[in-house]
């Protein structure tokens, strides 16, 4: 096919091609366009972290926090609630007021500077959380441990809360239900952090003289002296898949043994 002469004049631009290119996007004016955000929020997609799976976060929250492997993902309190109680409606319990910072303990970072920047964060007291709703109907307690509280450590402040939840189950003759999510004891309390492991221990005994179950649901993690007191004294005990569970107790080495009985 023979090319067309070139008459002299500058070849004319398709432009009909290049709206069809550029698409619906090359049209808006430049002052408007600059205005519209093209990056996806920094949340829109969560990894799952056993598979490497990126997820929608709708497509999450929509399955409960529980991904296409089934990894149930940590939550706080608050979701928690909502999962658990009928109708997601509840009336969640004022936490307790302790004493905060009984021995002035730095870590490198105050701990009251600690406290300060969890309780930002997570918008919560303290580690647990005590709500009270309707289980199949039941009038039902359930105390909530958050991981994202500074490892859901046991402390004081946790403690108080545990013995006030199983006070209210007591009061209102309901059973308890606690989720738990631990690293263990708040080595900032010392000693005080360690006794929480007695006194929760007699606040169960409590329920089981009332003659009310104590229901615990072992959530990912749950560690140190958490399962050496409340995290294994229910009446019914239940896990969420592959949770990390356990304990390691303290010996000493038999290198380090006297010789005298």
């Amino acid at each position: 096919m023979a090319m067309a002469e070139n008459d002299g004049r500058k070849p004319t631009r398709n432009t009909a091609g290049a709206r069809e290119r550029g698409g619906w996007f090359s049209k808006i004016a430049p002052g408007v366009r600059n205005l519209v955000k093209r990056e996806a929020p920094e949340n829109l997609w969560v990894k799952c972290p056993d598979t490497g799976e990126m997820i929608f976060r709708s497509d999450l929250e929509a399955a409960q926090w529980v991904t296409p492997s089934g990894r149930h993902m940590r939550i706080g309190p608050k979701l928690r609630f909502a999962f658990t109680f009928d109708a997601a409606e509840f009336e969640q319990l004022p936490a307790p007021k302790v004493f905060e910072d009984p021995l002035k303990f730095s870590d490198g970072k105050p701990y009251k500077d600690r406290i300060a920047a969890a309780r930002k964060a997570t918008g919560e007291t303290d580690a647990m959380a005590i709500a009270v709703g309707r289980i199949g109907g039941l009038e039902t307690v359930v105390l909530v441990q958050d991981f994202a509280f500074m490892g859901g450590s046991l402390g004081m402040a946790a403690g108080e809360g545990f013995i006030t939840a199983a006070e209210a189950a007591v009061a209102r003759k309901a059973p308890l239900v606690i989720f738990t999510a631990a690293g263990g004891a708040r080595m900032q309390e010392g000693a005080l952090s360690l006794m929480q492991m007695a006194r929760t221990t007699i606040a169960i005994q409590s329920l089981k003289s009332a003659g009310l179950p104590y229901i615990v649901v072992l959530t990912d993690p749950t560690t140190g002296g958490v399962t050496a007191s409340y995290a294994m004294l229910g009446d019914i005990h239940l896990a969420e898949p592959n949770a990390l569970i356990g304990f390691a107790g303290h010996c000493r080495p038999s290198w380090a043994r006297s010789s005298r009985p």
